[in-house]
Order: structure tokens, then C-alpha cells, then sequence
């Protein structure tokens, strides 16, 4: 079932806690102003949408995020508290963004991508030009996973599966598969020669994707 309030479509069955804000005016001209929200989201108090983005099923938000207008976003995404999803993103599905993050304009996020508390995105190349943000928003591939504090230069692309450390400051490609950190952050290993810290002889990691250690003892 479909709920229709005002621009917003959001379909049920749903949780919006009270203090959730749907539909926010934006003072920019866009084509369609209408806010998209698939089934079973869960909007914690805080959270505001503006108008004219649309979101697949499943989102979960902490408190106080903030998802502005023109971003295409996916199945099964959850967004932590304090977090700011700017204009004009595109994220993919199963994708992770943890607390107090600021994803900038024109980023692309595809799926399975995991980004840790505190990750800053940069999307604007020279400083104070508004056309230079829309060239400038980086790419994160599928699967990668920036660590905490991370902060993403305009413009880079963070290859699939690629594993960047935390306070890191990535001021250039990653590779897929790379273990890269440092500033500037520079590739050291790959995460399939990442060992389980918990179960000796065991990859953390196979062909990029997280290895079930567990299952395997």
C-alpha cells in the first residue's frame, strides 16, 4: 500500500518515528519534486528527506540524517546517525554509511560498499565553483570499505573490494583488491593477504569478500 502526503509516496508497511521530516522544500529547480521511499523503511527521529529523491526498500536511518533532493538510492541501505547524504548521489544496494559521515555531491556509491564512522567525501575540485561539483564527486566501486576518519578527494575512484585505513587521506585512484592508507594513501597489500586476527592460518578475506572464519573452524 501507498501512501500519498504531498509529494511524498511512501509505501507501507513502514516506521517513521515522530520528528521525521519527509518531502523538505529544496530552494533549487529540479524536474520532479516528488519523494520515492520503498517498503519497510525505518526513519528514525531527526531524519529529514527533501523532496525529489527516491529510495528503494528497506532504508534504515540513525537520528538526525539528512538525505537531500535529486539522489537515486537503493534496497537494504542504512544510514547512521548524524550523517548527510548531499544532492545528486547515486547509491547502490546493501550499502552501509555509518555515523557523523558527509557524502558530497555527484558521488556514486555502488553496492555492498561499507563507509566507517567519520568519512568525509570532496567533491569540489576548485573551491567556491559551482560547476566544478558536478565533475568532482568520487566513485566508491562495489564492496570497498573506507575505514574510519577517511577523507575522499574529488574525483578518485576507490576500486572494488579495496579496503582504505583508518585517517587516511585518499588523494588518488585506489585499485581493486588494495589495502591502501596513509597520508596520502598509498597501496601497501591486498586484502586477500589479510589474515583473520581471531582464527590463526585463516584469510580474513577471499577474492575480495569477507571469508565466513567462523564456518571454517
Amino acid at each position: 500500500m501507498l501512501e500519498m502526503l504531498d509529494h511524498v509516496l511512501l509505501e507501507q508497511p513502514s516506521v517513521v518515528d515522530e520528528g521525521v521530516e519527509l518531502g523538505y522544500p529544496t530552494g533549487r529547480r529540479i524536474a520532479d519534486r516528488t519523494l520515492r521511499i520503498g517498503a519497510d523503511a525505518h526513519l528514525r527521529s531527526g531524519t529529514v528527506i527533501y523532496a525529489g529523491t527516491t529510495i528503494g526498500e528497506s532504508l534504515q536511518t540513525g537520528h538526525n540524517v539528512v538525505i537531500r533532493e535529486e539522489n537515486v538510492i537503493g534496497d537494504h541501505v542504512g544510514i547512521w546517525s548524524n550523517s548527510v547524504i548531499d544532492y545528486g548521489c547515486r547509491i547502490g544496494n546493501n550499502v552501509k554509511i555509518h555515523s557523523n559521515v558527509y557524502v558530497a555531491q555527484f558521488t556514486t556509491i555502488e553496492d555492498d560498499a561499507f563507509l566507517a564512522p567519520g568519512v568525509s567525501v570532496a567533491n569540489d575540485m576548485r573551491p567556491l565553483c559551482a560547476e566544478c561539483t558536478h565533475a568532482g564527486g568520487p566513485t566508491i566501486k562495489r564492496g570497498a570499505r573506507v575505514g574510519v576518519n577517511v577523507t575522499i578527494l574529488p574525483g578518485v575512484t576507490i576500486g572494488e573490494y579495496a579496503l582504505v585505513g583508518a585517517g587516511s587521506v585518499v588523494t588518488r585512484d585506489v585499485p581493486p583488491h588494495a589495502v591502501v592508507y596513509g597520508n596520502p594513501a598509498r597501496v601497501h597489500t591486498t586484502v586477500d593477504e589479510i589474515g583473520c586476527p581471531l582464527h590463526e592460518g585463516v584469510q580474513a578475506y577471499v577474492d575480495g569478500r569477507k571469508n565466513d572464519c567462523a564456518a571454517s573452524n
